[in-house]
């Protein structure tokens, strides 16, 4: 009985180590909580666009819309984030989440229900109102992942920040497995209103738990410097280390070429799949992947093996792309998907963990709101872009084409000094050290 007792240690000491600490546990179930809902919308509301008008640019246009605040909210939200409770700025952000989502359940039942019709107006639930309530949808998820960032520093000692930075990562992706897979039969059986009400309750239990985290965090930006002074000092120390304005470039491109498909898979399911139900099934496949590339990277230790794998996931992340795009069944398209999630999250989780390990703590929601910004941000207009491409030129095509630029891109990598050096070296001692002692 001992043997199997201390594996099972021994992997939790490895993986888990920031779940000892009940104020992160708190967090980090909320945050799985409200990832799930984020992630089963995304999928509710690709469906129910594209059931209603066969467009992938209609698709584009709602996911470029929940999007579109990355632009915006974080820089806002960092700022604050080093000067405000970042539990009570969480909890906000849960609860603009729960009462957006509770309005799109209700307008959409009134228009199921008939009531709409009854008084003889139009459908209430069309393509602008899910546009604008997208919005409300990314500016407070953008807050979260801003905020979540920052207040993970402070809910577990130095020495299991990056295991927890890590594990934030994976939920992220465990969410997106299980978001995707429970709204999926949802839509199909009973329709879009019902999933729409399902992600209000999760929301819900994401609210309630982080206002149980008994933490207080306020960061270190000075409350009499204006708002715009405490913005350009977070963008002054981004631009005076250069191990992190490397890894920000990197995960740029990568945002930019290999995670803005969801715009293109519900005509990709049809088109090469055969239904646009496969686009749920596809989703879910990235999170079974996403999921265990998050894991993994969570324990791994060795800084060699660190900044190796950021030039092998990389690679990966493109051609599993490329592999989705010659896809003839769902069974091959199912393994591309996984692959995709798996070094996807794995290259995301490497990127993420760096910079916030080595980013000085009274910089870290600004350093986290400027990666939000980047990432999501260019996610957001390559959605928008992916989705009217598809639209005119094919989803294969454009699946193909991003995913060999950023191949390309990583290997490109080689000839930039300080890329090369990851490659080759792991992460610098130089960095390493900075992260100790910050």
């Amino acid at each position: 009985m001992s043997g199997p007792a201390s594996f099972t240690r021994d992997i939790f000491a490895k993986y888990g180590a920031a779940l000892a600490f009940p104020d992160y546990r708190i967090m980090w179930t909320a945050s799985l909580s409200a990832g799930t809902a984020a992630w089963a919308l995304i999928v509710a509301r690709g469906w129910f666009i594209y059931q209603a008008n066969e467009r992938s640019s209609d698709v584009a246009i709602v996911t470029f819309s929940a999007l579109l605040p990355a632009l915006i909210v974080p820089p806002i939200v960092g700022v604050y984030a080093d000067r405000l409770d970042r539990k009570k700025i969480l909890a906000a952000s849960y609860a603009a989440n729960l009462a957006a989502n509770l309005l799109l359940a209700a307008l959409g039942f009134a228009d199921i229900l008939g009531v709409t019709e009854m008084l003889g107006l139009p459908p209430l639930l069309g393509l602008w109102q899910v546009v604008v309530l997208s919005i409300v949808n990314g500016a407070a998820r953008y807050t979260q992942m801003t905020v979540s960032q920052a207040l993970a520093a402070n809910l577990v000692p130095r020495n299991v920040l990056l295991n927890a930075l890590s594990l934030n990562r994976a939920t992220n992706q465990f969410s997106r497995l299980v978001g995707a897979a429970a709204v999926t039969p949802i839509l199909a059986v009973v329709g879009a209103p019902f999933a729409f009400l399902v992600c209000t309750g999760l929301y819900g239990v994401g609210w309630f738990l982080t206002m149980r985290i008994k933490t207080v965090s306020t960061g270190t930006a000075k409350a009499g410097e204006s708002f715009f002074s405490n913005l350009a000092g977070g963008f002054r120390y981004i631009r005076t280390q250069p191990l992190i304005m490397m890894v920000i470039v990197m995960v740029c491109f990568h945002c930019s070429l290999t995670m803005g498909f969801e715009s293109t898979l519900p005509a990709f399911a049809r088109q090469r799949l055969g239904s646009t139900e496969m686009f749920g099934v596809l989703m879910t496949a990235v999170g079974v992947g996403s999921l265990f590339g998050s894991i993994y990277v969570g324990g791994i230790s060795s800084a060699l093996l660190r900044g190796r794998l950021l030039l092998v996931t990389g690679v990966l992340s493109g051609f599993g792309q490329v592999m989705l795009s010659f896809a003839p069944d769902i069974a091959f398209a199912y393994v591309a998907a996984v692959l995709m999630g798996a070094t996807q999250a794995a290259f995301m989780t490497l990127g993420e963990a760096i910079t916030q390990a080595v980013a000085d703590d009274g910089y870290r929601g600004r350093v986290a709101s400027v990666n939000t910004m980047s990432f999501q941000g260019l996610m957001a207009v390559m959605n928008l872009s992916n989705g009217v491409m598809s639209d005119i030129v094919g989803p294969q095509l454009v699946l193909v084409a991003t995913g060999s630029a950023f191949m390309l891109i990583m290997l490109g990598g080689f000839l930039v000094a300080t890329s090369r050096d990851i490659y080759v070296n792991g992460i610098p001692d130089r960095a390493m050290t900075t992260a100790q002692g910050a």
